[in-house]
């Protein structure tokens, strides 16, 4: 898992290179926003945004 500053912002560059948003960006809590993203290579990859 990689932390990110700013999950939306880190989405849409990742997608402009090929990535895949898998299902939604979903919130933990008021603690966290978590996604998952499948590269152009297959690789899966998760991303966190600390919000709280």
């Amino acid at each position: 898992m990689f932390a990110v500053d700013d999950i939306d912002d880190t989405v849409t560059r990742l997608r402009a290179h090929g990535a895949e948003l898998l299902g939604e960006v979903a919130q933990y809590e008021s603690i966290f926003r978590l996604c998952y993203l499948r590269g152009p290579a297959g690789i899966i990859v998760a991303l966190a945004e600390q919000i709280g």
